[in-house]
């Protein structure tokens, strides 16, 4: 329930961004990833946590550079053009 109502919170925080800034033409975009290559499983400080984080990424994560194209790909798009979100995961990740 906490982690629906954060994205909800994150929805509702970028929209009215989005709102205020664009009179200024300035583009807002909110990026979801799933399992992304980063140090995220070697920060978590609970064995059985870190446990499960470095399973789950070494099964699932994909490279950083996809989440680089993701962004690359929001910010080349003309001016008049504005990506609200971009969702991506890997393929055979389930959530």
């Amino acid at each position: 329930m906490a982690y629906a109502a954060t994205k909800h919170a994150v929805r509702v925080i970028s929209e009215g961004l989005r709102q205020e800034v664009k009179p200024y033409n300035i583009c807002t975009t909110v990026i979801s990833p799933g399992a992304v290559d980063t140090q995220l499983p070697s920060s978590a400080t609970e064995p059985d946590v870190a446990e499960n984080l470095h399973k789950f990424y070494k099964e699932f994560a994909i490279p950083a550079d996809s989440c680089a194209r993701a962004v690359a790909f929001a910010m080349s798009q003309p001016e008049e053009v504005d990506i609200n979100e971009i969702l991506f995961r890997p393929t055979r990740q389930e959530l």
